[in-house]
């Protein structure tokens, strides 16, 4: 492997979309390789590329297409050779990959939780009846919804920068940010309040990063693989396979968090319909090799008590 190793000369190139957050995750990344082998982090090069979830911020992401807007551009460069891996938010990522690319290296996954974040004192619960809470995502309006019916929901796109500037110019009174990015990126000044799983379950692969590669590159493989973290893998697996069964999209509010105690893998999951009217919950454990199954399982129970046409209610 050290014959093969990247150098500043020939660095390895690290794909990533541009935002703060984005690029703080491939920082991390290029840190922990370069750390890993011993090596100075100018022998990784980070490469930013423009998505399309990036570029057009006038409209929600259902219109768009759903899962995929902020990596097929990064995939295609991938494909290309233009870069060598691609570094991902987990919750970001389409449950199939494109042929000739494997995703199988996760980084220890950070704080699962959403956060509510409001310059006003209190929660959702505090919020005045009628008040405008802006989210871009449907898995959080449909929950908030959920609980609270009375209040008013309104798009609000944008990096997490976009968000409280949006925040603060009184578009809304208060939205929600995923604590992980805001650990991340520093951002202790952010008025954030961490919200329970049990009150506001997160979304599938929530606070984890994955790194991607050309199935064909064994070199990148072995590099990967020192940085892999395992425990993070055996959650997603279960999470993903949940998702994957639901056919699960930007356009179907799903929740589904998985935990690990020793050897046994506990799930949880919900579905909600889009205005909140509906939310169908679960909760299994397995051990954790079965994983996999046991997103299946709960994901077929959930259809089944959901009945025909849940997810197409409008």
């Amino acid at each position: 492997m050290t014959r093969n190793l990247p150098t500043p000369d020939a660095p390895m190139k690290i794909g990533t979309r541009g935002s703060p957050l984005a690029l703080a995750q491939a920082h991390e990344t290029r840190a922990r390789l370069a750390a890993a082998f011993a090596i100075a982090e100018d022998a990784f090069e980070v490469v930013v590329i423009s998505t399309t979830g990036d570029r057009v911020q006038d409209r929600p992401l259902k219109d768009l297409g759903g899962k995929g807007l902020f990596t097929r551009e990064i995939e295609e460069a991938l494909l290309r050779g233009t870069i060598d891996i691609a570094v991902h938010s987990m919750k970001d990522m389409p449950v199939e990959q494109p042929a000739g690319l494997t995703l199988g290296c996760y980084l220890p996954r950070e704080d699962v939780r959403d956060a509510f974040v409001s310059a006003e004192p209190g929660g959702v619960e505090d919020l005045p009846e009628g008040a405008v809470v802006g989210s871009s995502s449907l898995r959080r309006r449909a929950q908030l919804l959920n609980r609270r019916p009375d209040l008013q929901v309104v798009e609000f796109r944008g990096n997490v920068q976009t968000r409280l500037r949006k925040l603060s110019e009184g578009v809304a009174r208060a939205t929600f940010l995923a604590m992980a990015g805001l650990n991340r990126l520093g951002a202790d000044d952010v008025p954030a309040t961490p919200i329970a799983p049990e009150t506001m379950l997160p979304a599938v692969a929530q606070g984890a990063i994955g790194i991607e590669r050309r199935t064909s590159d064994s070199r990148t493989a072995a590099m990967l693989e020192a940085v892999h973290h395992p425990p993070t893998a055996h959650r997603l697996a279960a999470e993903r396979a949940f998702l994957k069964a639901l056919d699960g999209s930007c356009q179907t509010p799903i929740a589904g968090l998985a935990e690990l105690d020793g050897s046994t893998l506990r799930l949880r999951g919900e579905i909600l319909r889009t205005d909140g009217s509906q939310s169908l919950d679960d909760d299994r454990s397995a051990p954790v090799e079965d994983g996999a199954a046991l997103g299946r399982e709960m994901a077929e129970a959930l259809l089944a008590r959901a009945g025909k046409g849940f997810f197409d209610w409008r």
